[in-house]
């Protein structure tokens, strides 16, 4: 069932240099409902123009995301054409919100509280860090119900290894947060009671370093990914060429040398 007009489906708080973003959907758990798609989309786009450093991710509830909304989308089903326009809509959005999350210029740290399936698992997998609660579980369960997690897959498949994303996603299977940190779906599993402060304290280191260095590095990794090894290599040292004349790297370099603190310029 999608959110009344009046309630916000993304809140937005600000935390120092750390923008916060709060799925808020609890009683539907959070289900990317094309609304929730729209509002998270609109919010990382207005925070590519602020002067946050990093984003986290976070959920109100017991759960952080349980996928799409499968109550939406049957509803879709009574169209003539079965809903094969409406579902190839969501898809494509649902593809444009999780690149818009790689592509942005400030890292997004996922802060999970609860499970993460589905869709929801793969918003946690295309962001760049993940911090979990041990109470967090993590499943790729559409096999499940006739309804292979193929666009998850795509982010899942650049987090994991091969058999591990096969494990998830031919088995449906929940997997503990302890699982899924051995697996690479996220960095750290932290006690429930201190989730909060420990994603803060992660994003703080990452918005201590250079604004313009790690805006100019995460768009590179993702970009060397896809590229072969021969290309990647020269494709980075290209980017690397043009970081050391920035002027981050010049007073980053000579503050190493001359043993003190850097002094960064905005």
């Amino acid at each position: 069932m999608n959110a009344p007009v009046s309630e916000e489906l993304v809140l937005v708080a600000r935390e120092g240099a750390v923008l916060r973003l709060t799925l808020n959907r609890p009683r539907a758990r959070n289900a990317l409902s094309t609304a929730m798609m729209a509002a998270l989309q609109n919010a990382l786009h207005a925070a590519a123009e602020d002067d946050s450093r990093v984003i986290v991710l976070a959920a109100q509830g017991s759960a952080f995301c349980a996928g799409h909304d499968l109550k939406e989308m049957t509803i879709l089903r009574s169209g003539p054409d079965r809903g094969r326009a409406a579902f190839a809509g969501i898809f494509a959005q649902c593809s444009k919100l999780m690149q818009t999350i790689a592509r942005h210029p400030k890292p997004v740290i996922a802060q999970v509280q609860g499970i993460a399936t589905a869709a929801g698992c793969q918003l946690v997998a295309s962001c760049d860090l993940a911090v979990a609660s041990s109470a967090a579980q993590f499943a790729t369960p559409g096999v499940n119900i006739g309804l292979f997690c193929s666009t998850p897959m795509v982010a899942l498949s650049r987090n994991v290894s091969r058999k591990h994303a096969m494990e998830m996603l031919l088995t449906g299977d929940m997997i503990s947060a302890e699982k899924a940190v051995k697996f690479g779906v996220i960095n750290h599993v932290v006690a429930p009671d201190v989730l909060v402060p420990e994603t803060m304290k992660l994003a703080e280191v990452v918005a201590s370093k250079p604004r313009s260095t790690v805006k100019i590095g995460k768009e590179a990794f993702y970009r060397q990914l896809e590229m072969p090894l021969a290309e990647a290599y020269d494709y980075a040292s290209r980017v690397m060429t043009e970081n050391m004349l920035h002027a981050e790297s010049s007073e980053g370099i000579c503050a190493f040398l001359e043993k003190r603190e850097p002094n960064w310029p905005e």
